[in-house]
Formats: structure tokens, C-alpha cells, sequence
């Protein structure tokens, strides 16, 4: 389930924090604009589900340039626009179609996710990889299956507009040569009155944005960092 209705999209992303899962320390971290550093966010972590959509990021070696591209909701129905800080278009048409292309160019993949962090903040969770697809015992140093974001979401979506979500310890994997960790997802508590209304507060900015979003310009020009491992 959702806070938000799903129509159109957005116009100047009301998030004040895009965080991403730094595999090699084992944590959520975000680029604060007024220090101009890196904040690392340690475990546990909880957040409250708003809304999610597809999108597309990376790094243009090329151009020595950030990708972007604006986010959708219908991955396999909505066409992605895919281009580089330095203005170069990469793709477009949808992701079953272009993936091919975007990679090449060294586009990833990634899930983006709209929350409520605990003190009310509105933000962003930027997710790719197994951190979306999750571990199978082959890939996984434990033998266990881990659950990503994606089959987490399903499992419990009719839960998610009202209950926590948590990361309270990550899982690791191998492949090959490559060591990397993924975030592990479980329900939390059901949240209060008081979260409740912040929630409500959240959602309504948000859809805000959405409704007035035009798919021609990118959601949002943060050049991220994914140099810790493309696909994990």
C-alpha cells in the first residue's frame, strides 16, 4: 500500500536527504550540501514507507560526469529519459528496451524510495543492486536468502503505511573475488499518533511534487556516489 495517489510525477524534489547504502561500511549515508561532507547514518536505521519509483544513475567516464534520468512508477509502461550532467542524452524509451545502452554508458539501476526518517525529515533512499534484489544462498556468506527491498516490499506492503520499517543489521555476500554487503529490511512497530500526523505532513508535500512533475526534467540533479560497487 501507499500514503500517495499515483498519478503524474514531480517538479523540485522536496527531499532534504538522498541517502544511499554504502556496502564497504555497512551503513546509509548522505551528502550534506552546507558542510560539503558525507554523513554516515550507522545501524540501526528506521524509516516509514511513502512512495517508490524506478530511475536511473551512474557515472559517464566519458564526460567525467554524473547520469540522471527522471523516475517512474511503471517501469515496463513509462519511458525513461537518460542523460548526463554535461547534457548528452544517453537513452530514451523504456528501461526493457535501452537497459543495454544505459549500462554500457555505466548507468545503473536503481530504486527510488520516498520516507519519513524518525525526526519528521522527508527523504530519499536510493537503492540498487542486491540491496533491491537481495541475496540467494549461493551469493550469500551465511547460506541463508536474504531478502531485498524488492520481495520485502511485497510481502508486506498492505503493513507499510502504518508500521515502521528497520534495518537493524546487514547481511554478506560474495561473487567471485567481490566482497559486499546488503541491508537487511524487517517490520518494526506500529507507529504513533504523533508519527502518524508528521507522516500525513510528508505525504502531502510529496504528492505535491508528483502531481506537478514533468517527466522532461530530471527529479533531481545530485550527482551520487556510486563508485562502491555498481552492482551490489
Amino acid at each position: 500500500m501507499a500514503r500517495l495517489e499515483r498519478p503524474t510525477k514531480a517538479s523540485s524534489n522536496p527531499a532534504q536527504k538522498f541517502l544511499h547504502w554504502k556496502s564497504n561500511k555497512k551503513c546509509f549515508s548522505y551528502w550534506n550540501k552546507e558542510t560539503e561532507k558525507e554523513v554516515d547514518i550507522e545501524l540501526p536505521f528506521k524509516f516509514l514507507f511513502l512512495e517508490h519509483y524506478h530511475t536511473v544513475k551512474g557515472w559517464h567516464g566519458a564526460t567525467d560526469k554524473g547520469i540522471v534520468s527522471n523516475e517512474v512508477y511503471a517501469l515496463g509502461s513509462e519511458p525513461l529519459n537518460v542523460r548526463t550532467f554535461a547534457g548528452i542524452d544517453i537513452a530514451k524509451g523504456l528501461y526493457k528496451d535501452i537497459k543495454d545502452t544505459v549500462k554500457a554508458a555505466g548507468g545503473v539501476y536503481f530504486r527510488s524510495v520516498y520516507v519519513m526518517l524518525e525526526d519528521g525529515t522527508l527523504a530519499n533512499l536510493q537503492l540498487k543492486g542486491a540491496a533491491v534484489g537481495g541475496l540467494k544462498k549461493e551469493q550469500a556468506v551465511k547460506k541463508v536468502e536474504v531478502q531485498g527491498y524488492s520481495d520485502f516490499y511485497n510481502d508486506n506492503k498492505n503493513l507499510l503505511d502504518n508500521q515502521w520499517i528497520e534495518v537493524n543489521a546487514a547481511a554478506d555476500g560474495k561473487k567471485g573475488a567481490t566482497s559486499y554487503a546488503v541491508p537487511v529490511f524487517s517490520l518494526g512497530q506500529p507507529i504513533g499518533a504523533d508519527a502518524d500526523a508528521e507522516a500525513t505532513k510528508c505525504a502531502n508535500v510529496l504528492q505535491e511534487y508528483i502531481n506537478g512533475y514533468k517527466n522532461a526534467k530530471p527529479v533531481e540533479d545530485i550527482e551520487v556516489d556510486v563508485s562502491d560497487g555498481l552492482e551490489f
